[in-house]
């Protein structure tokens, strides 16, 4: 042993130590790092489709971020505050299950990715240790005179551990700065005992110092966690493989040939346990177990003692690990797992959390938005494409439609409503959660809410074929109705079950009609000149409707209110022809049922206006219809007269209100040339008329 300094000051474990007192350094297990990381964003609370939830600002961050998943994303948060808090979630394991496409491996690598951010930032840097000089302290090979720890352990586990009586270590904690109650809280809820290769190094230097720890601390080199992606660690990534190829070596490592000839035989140190994936993020990182339930059953056994024991074990020797472990299965696979009785030990491990795919169709708009992508697109010979502006809700009304449940107490456009937060007539949320939960009490998770239809895997198959097509190049535009055809070629292609096969193309069929809806309104408002035209129809009829019972309507109909986006007083007049003509193409002839139906409206705006001043009416489809069909009768003596007008251009007329719609479409509508033609030759066919 030379007198020289083997260790920089500020690479002691005593620095270390002194630097987690004073909060410039922490602490922490991956629970409490993690959960740290999601709730030091914040929270809000909102009202989704009737109810409240908690929405995290974590989860919501950058260009590509979780779209909806509330549930599933409050049930992760809970899980892990409960893991920090010393709960039963720290034996457990998360586990999402669902149908492919849904987000579930997306859900994971996002968390993976923002806590390798979260680390790397200087106040929460992860640290390790590492034995130097064993070959002046222990006579080592100068090839193994460095060993590092090989689970990456925090410093304050070697300070906890310093001796073999714990309340020794308690003692010294103590005489560097640390409070009886801070030492009992650390080893309350983070305390672990070394692993054997580190335990073995430390209390052989001990043995060969005497027991003086300043000399043995000497050997010890504080240093930081490689953070690198590539290296797996903090957050490595375990896929299920072939099963006669895996082994426990995939995820525990096995002894090295290289140490074993190096080393001697009783060192622990002689097992690369970094050769399997646990070791490289046992030191507070997450382990993230792709498609766990593919495995073969002696590794997923394997798993069993990792998630309850928390601890890799090789021939004998045992290294506890700190890691938050997130597994994903589709149903599949689960399924024929949890079928299996013998397995019931692992299942009992879990917490399952069911995901199920996006109903929201708003939502799905976002997520469609990643799909399209933001970069220009092209055509094959590189000229630029366009996107038509109804393409976006023509596909997420498409495959949103596919997810959802057959009810005999809702249509599927009315539950598409109504998770969206929408109205649908005389239905209500109260409604819709009745057949959710109904669905989701089913033992058979393939049947429960959420749980079919087209993934976004597939939707952006749909995509891929309609930027394919012949007339998508020629047209040098996306336009929307050929979508349809994209996605009927994705159910007949993908989908292998008949009933799902039938019950998907009916709902295209459903998404059609919607579709032509956003039509026959883009045609109105372009008709107009006025890209709001329909919207200030409608919030007129639904102003004169409240107006009707204002108490200081006078004798000239005048009503003055209170706009809520604005909060100015506008004057209005009360137009009863045209209320009355609306309620009539909306079948409303009676007194009592038009009078009922007001009494809707102005629940209704009573209920969303106070939370949204900008709601506006335009999810009430037959009520949009109603007034573009009065408008048309008044301006051009219907919507049969505006087709002949479009479909003959021979008139000099007819072309002149042609080419001024076009003009419109184009330069305020977000239409391109071709994809407003096409839009408009699609409004004067039949095709897909409710």
């Amino acid at each position: 042993m030379t007198g020289k300094t083997l260790v920089a000051e500020n690479e002691r474990l005593f620095f270390h130590v002194q630097e987690v007192i004073q909060g410039r350094r922490r602490f922490e297990n991956a629970a409490q790092g993690v959960s740290r990381m999601i709730l030091e964003k914040g929270v809000e609370k909102k009202i989704h489709a009737g109810r409240t939830v908690y929405d995290f600002t974590f989860f919501r961050e950058g260009r590509k971020h979780l779209v909806g998943w509330y549930d599933e994303i409050n049930d992760f948060v809970h899980f892990v505050k409960d893991a920090a808090e010393g709960g039963s979630a720290a034996e457990l394991a998360f586990v999402l299950v669902g149908e492919p496409g849904n987000g579930k491996t997306f859900f994971v690598d996002y968390v993976c990715e923002k806590y390798r951010r979260f680390l790397a930032r200087p106040e929460n840097l992860k640290y390790t240790f590492k034995f130097i000089g064993l070959n002046e302290a222990l006579g080592y090979d100068n090839k193994v005179a460095e060993l590092y720890s090989l689970t990456f352990e925090d410093p304050m586990i070697l300070a906890m551990n310093m001796f073999e009586d714990p309340n020794e270590s308690k003692t010294m904690l103590s005489k560097v700065g640390f409070s009886d109650k801070d030492i009992e809280t650390m080893y309350a809820r983070q305390r672990r005992p070394l692993g054997a290769s580190t335990e073995y190094l430390w209390f052989e230097l001990m043995a060969r110092f005497g027991g003086d720890v300043n000399k043995c601390l000497e050997h010890v080199q504080i240093v930081p966690v490689p953070m690198r992606e590539s290296l797996g660690t903090v957050t490595g990534k375990y896929s299920a493989k072939d099963k006669i190829t895996s082994s426990s070596v995939d995820l525990l490592g096995e002894e090295s040939l290289q140490y074993l000839l190096l080393l001697p035989l009783k060192d622990p140190n002689k097992f690369d346990l970094q050769r399997g994936a646990l070791a490289r993020v046992a030191g507070s990182g997450i382990s993230f177990w792709d498609e766990w339930f593919r495995n073969k059953k002696d590794l997923v056994q394997i798993a069993l003692q990792v998630i309850q024991n928390r601890n890799i074990e090789r021939d004998g020797f045992i290294w506890p690990i700190d890691v938050l472990i997130i597994a994903t299965s589709n149903n599949d696979a689960f399924n024929q797992f949890v079928s299996d009785k013998d397995e019931a030990p692992i299942h009992d491990r879990c917490r399952i959390c069911y995901v199920a795919h996006n109903t929201d169709y708003k939502l799905q708009m976002e997520l469609t938005s990643f799909v399209v992508g933001s970069q220009k697109r092209t055509t094959i010979l590189g000229e630029g494409m366009h996107q038509d502006p109804n393409l976006n809700y023509a596909v997420s009304v498409g495959v949103v439609l596919t997810r959802l449940l057959t009810s005999e107490k809702l249509t599927s456009v009315e539950m598409m409503k109504l998770a969206a937060g929408e109205t649908a007539g005389e239905k209500g949320i109260k409604t819709l959660r009745e057949v959710v939960d109904t669905a989701n009490a089913s033992p058979d998770v393939t049947k429960r809410w959420g749980q079919g239809g087209i993934g976004h895997r597939n939707l952006g198959k749909a995509i891929q074929i309609l930027g394919a097509m012949h007339e998508s190049n020629e047209g040098k535009c996306l336009f929307a109705k050929d979508v349809f055809k994209a996605l009927e070629r994705i159910i007949l292609d993908y989908v292998p079950e008949a009933a799902d096969r039938d019950k998907y193309l009916k709902d295209l069929k459903t998404a059609r009609k919607l579709y032509r809806e956003q039509v026959r309104t883009a045609i109105f408002n372009a008709y107009r000149d006025d890209p709001q035209a329909i919207r200030k129809d409608v919030m007129a009829y639904v102003n004169m409707v409240i107006g009707t019972d204002a108490e200081n309507l006078g004798p000239d109909k005048l009503w003055k209110y209170k706009d809520p986006q604005t909060g100015e007083i506008k004057p209005l007049k009360i137009d009863t022809a045209y209320v009355d003509s609306v309620e009539n193409r909306m079948g409303l002839s009676s007194n009592e049922r038009r009078e009922s139906f007001r009494n809707t409206i102005r629940k209704i705006y009573g209920q969303k206006v106070s939370v949204d001043p900008n709601y506006d009416f335009m999810d009430n489809q037959p009520l949009i219809k109603a007034v573009v069909d009065v408008r048309l009768d008044s301006d051009v003596a219907g919507a049969g007269s505006l087709i002949g007008v479009l479909a003959n251009l021979t008139n000099e007329e007819n072309m002149r209100i042609h080419n001024r719609m076009v003009g419109t479409m184009l330069k305020k509508l977000g239409y391109c040339l071709t994809c407003a033609k096409k839009t408009i030759e699609y409004f004067c066919e039949k095709d897909d008329e409710s």
